[in-house]
């Protein structure tokens, strides 16, 4: 089962979020046909998405984190809500790269380093909360960790992952974000730099040991005490009211326009591919309910 958990070690001094999201990116691989290597990015791009949406408080804010390096893959975005369940897409779901010499997945080469990641934060308020940093990598994680250092002001590590199977489906996916509070000393650093060096492969420890097994090894000697674990999934907001009020966006003369050509429109949603159809009268109708 896809979950989120979050820990915090004895002294209170560093608190770890970890998600496993094999079903997730799984879901989100079908619905889009992604390639393989399109897949790790969105599938990175998405668990650090929850792991970052689960942290705020307010119930019905959203979190939304969007890389663009100029690569082949164009924009990645990853939207969560609060509770950690999130969607996404890749704008070219099927660019794909050849490995790397070390036989890795060129997350970096597709996504590109010429670029920015942005992430918003809404909370309800009139305009939300942006802030943005240069690409370092385009491999996401360490990307992820230049903007909680620049933006955030939180000094962080943070790894991410995703395992493609022989079958071309997600073997495993997840990551964790580990933050320092401040009067950490500076023997904790230490002590975290050299569990997070020296630790399993983060995709092999999902797929073979779980969860648990990465805080177990992230936070080893420092007594990881659990303060949350809940589930997650692939969820998207979209519905027929949603995308009626798209359509009315677009303007009286366009949607009488459309409804001329006598034939139903149809409106895809970008995060999970449905299709909403709207006929000649139900435009017509939506065009007559503006003023002019």
């Amino acid at each position: 089962m896809d979950q989120i958990v979050r820990a915090v070690t004895g002294d209170g001094f560093v608190k770890i979020s970890a998600v496993t999201a094999r079903d997730t990116v799984e879901r989100a691989r079908q619905i889009h046909g992604l390639s393989p290597t399109a897949c790790a990015a969105l599938g990175r791009t998405l668990c650090g998405a929850s792991m970052l949406g689960e942290l705020m408080k307010e119930d019905d804010a959203s979190l939304t984190i969007r890389v663009n390096g100029g690569g082949p893959a164009g924009s990645v975005i990853a939207v969560s809500d609060s509770s950690g369940c999130v969607r996404g897409y890749v704008q070219n779901p099927q660019a794909d790269l050849p490995t790397r010499a070390d036989g890795k997945l060129d997350v970096g080469g597709l996504v590109g380093r010429d670029g920015m990641l942005t992430v918003s934060r809404d909370i309800g308020l009139k305009e939300p909360y942006v802030g943005s940093v240069e690409l370092v990598t385009g491999e996401i994680a360490e990307d992820l960790a230049q903007y909680m250092v620049e933006s955030e002001q939180i000094p962080s590590a943070v790894g991410l992952g995703v395992l493609i199977g022989t079958d071309m489906s997600v073997r495993a996916a997840g990551g964790f974000i580990v933050q320092l509070m401040p009067g950490a000393p500076e023997s904790l650093i230490e002590k975290l730099e050299t569990n997070i060096l020296f630790m399993d492969q983060l995709t092999t420890v999902l797929d073979e040991d779980g969860i648990d097994a990465v805080i177990s090894q992230v936070l080893f000697g420092l007594d990881p005490r659990e303060a949350m674990r809940a589930p997650i999934e692939y969820r998207c907001s979209c519905s027929r009211g949603r995308i009626a009020g798209a359509l009315r966006s677009i303007g009286r003369a366009e949607l009488l326009d459309m409804a001329a050509e006598g034939r139903p429109a149809e409106v895809t949603c970008q995060f999970c591919d449905k299709v909403y159809s709207f006929s000649p009268e139900e435009l017509t109708e939506m065009a007559n309910a503006q003023e002019e």
